[in-house]
């Protein structure tokens, strides 16, 4: 079966067991490690993965051929996006001085941008200027560097920001939670519809169960794909991202989930889609 998710520590730590081998039952998979732009667009293509792992942004555009899982996915709380400037940059943290300026995002098609461009439409009159997309991690130097007026940043980024002397402008996912009280939908695993989807989601939830219980097992591989990043960065980005949302969304899961599409859907940043048809 073939699968595509991020090389990032909470993708790999979640499906450990079963790439290799460690679930009863479940097939043998064929990984692709991709930024989750690259598995959007995958998703998108007319000859994708089986599973994957998109953004719940791209979701209204997939769901003609895949099926959203009810497990595996990244949503929380104190995890959101945030928007950084250089310390070059305006120091008095008025997303305002945002008005007409050069943003750097990682997708037009992640929910990191879903948020942004709602929180924008709230907090920066006259809305930003041009959008530059870039690999996630060419965000911040290119911040640092004065490319670009300021960049939306996720993941593991929320830890690291201060060494490129970055300065927090707004936690996307403070002002969300903030305003809905419930947790940020941020990556989802999407199965195709002609596949057994209580099964897939069964593989997964054994190998998320399979992660926690022995941590350890998994620590090589995920530090492996870690991109350089510390043990500790790698422990802490773990914790924050694989919660109970992973093992079960869950009636809050699904709600957060519907609020963020039919927002966008509002603005115009995503098709209309029918919500109610989300659940399995």
């Amino acid at each position: 079966m073939k699968i595509a998710f991020s090389p990032c520590p909470n993708d790999t730590f979640i499906f450990h067991a079963w790439v290799h081998g460690l679930i009863p039952g479940a097939p043998k998979l064929d990984v692709t490690y991709a930024d989750i732009d690259i598995t959007n667009s995958m998703a998108a293509s007319s000859n994708g993965p089986e599973v994957v792992k998109i953004s719940y942004a791209a979701l209204p555009w997939v769901l003609s051929e895949y099926a959203l899982l009810p497990c595996g996915g990244a949503l929380g709380r104190g995890c959101g996006p945030l928007v950084l400037t250089s310390n070059r940059a305006d120091t008095t943290k008025d997303p305002a001085v945002l008005a007409g300026r050069r943003v750097a995002v990682p997708s037009e098609r992640s929910t990191a941008y879903l948020l942004f461009r709602l929180w924008a439409a709230q907090h920066v009159p006259g809305g930003v200027g041009e959008i530059v997309v870039l690999p996630f991690h060419e965000i911040m130097p290119v911040v640092r560097d004065g490319l670009v007026d300021a960049g939306l940043v996720i993941h593991e980024a929320r830890f690291t920001y201060p060494t490129y002397g970055l300065t927090l402008l707004a936690d996307l996912g403070s002002w969300w939670e903030a305003d809905t009280n419930l947790p940020i939908p941020l990556g989802a695993i999407i199965a195709r519809r002609s596949l057994d989807l209580p099964a897939i989601a069964g593989w997964i939830r054994a190998s998320v169960k399979h992660a926690w219980a022995h941590p350890e097992v998994s620590q090589q591989y995920v530090l492996r794909h870690a991109q350089e990043l510390s043990p500790e960065v790698v422990q802490a980005h773990i914790k924050l991202y694989v919660n109970e949302f992973t093992a079960n969304l869950g009636q809050t899961g699904y709600e957060a989930v519907t609020s963020l599409l039919r927002r966008a859907s509002q603005e115009g940043l995503v098709p209309k889609v029918d919500l109610a048809a989300l659940r399995l």
